[in-house]
């Protein structure tokens, strides 16, 4: 089944994300991949010295680990990983009202519709534009009931006690080259936390959206669901 057939049958249109604003970056790292790179990351964010060093390590890794041989895709062999930008930002921290979002930024994420989406049936969005989230909202039928729902670089600044407990757990910086590319360069995603016994009932949803040509966006998502707690439905796209 070729691309376009596929796209039929899943009822996609490529159409509407096919667009792009120009955006003056306060934070670009350049192309390449260094251990200079990750100190830019790690600088801008003001990261302590263990995700600096978790980072470098993961970097290490990525340079040693073999591209897969057994996955489904022949591209992989064509990715110029010096050649690709890891870290674009606007400099500003995500906003909680519409009304605080970049044009840009907007425009972009209103052409996805999200607000329309977010006004409809929405208890939590997080929007990422580039490397870091431009906008970040939960409703209080959610935090009232001590759920955490921000990106993942608030979540690591604001609460590493859990996020430093949960973090890479799920697929180690060594199980593949990507993996380790992700630890080293990671920026943005989802910090979700359910405390025990909350049970979610309301949609959860997060959009990740890249504006920037030979960009790579490596967002990493973190949900822990406590015990018995429940998250009903969450939605990346």
């Amino acid at each position: 089944m070729s691309a376009a057939e596929t796209d039929t049958v899943l009822n996609i249109d490529r159409d509407k994300g096919d667009f792009h604003y120009d955006v003056d970056y306060k934070h670009d790292a350049g192309r390449g991949l260094t251990e200079e790179t990750l100190d830019f990351i790690s600088n801008v964010k003001e990261e302590d010295q263990w995700i600096r060093d978790f980072r470098k390590r993961a970097l290490k890794v990525f340079n040693e680990k073999p591209m897969p041989t057994h996955w489904a895709s022949k591209d992989l062999e064509a990715i110029k990983f010096d050649e690709i930008r890891y870290y674009l930002s606007g400099g500003t921290k995500p906003a909680r009202s519409w009304d605080d979002v970049t044009e840009e930024e907007k425009r972009t994420f209103e052409r996805l519709g999200i607000p329309e989406q977010e006004r409809k049936f929405l208890a939590g969005v997080e929007a990422q534009f580039d490397s870091e989230a431009a906008y970040s909202n939960v409703q209080a039928a959610v935090s009232d009931q001590g759920v955490i729902f921000m990106n993942s670089s608030e979540g690591l600044a604001e609460h590493p006690e859990i996020f430093r407990k949960w973090f890479g757990k799920v697929i180690p910086t060594g199980d593949n080259k990507f993996s380790a590319l992700n630890s080293a360069v990671f920026s943005g995603g989802s910090f979700i936390y359910v405390p025990p016994g909350v049970k979610v009932t309301h949609p959860l949803q997060a959009y990740f959206r890249i504006n920037a040509e030979q960009f790579g966006q490596f967002e990493r998502t973190l949900i822990i669901v406590d015990e018995g707690a429940e998250l009903t439905y969450m939605e990346g796209c």
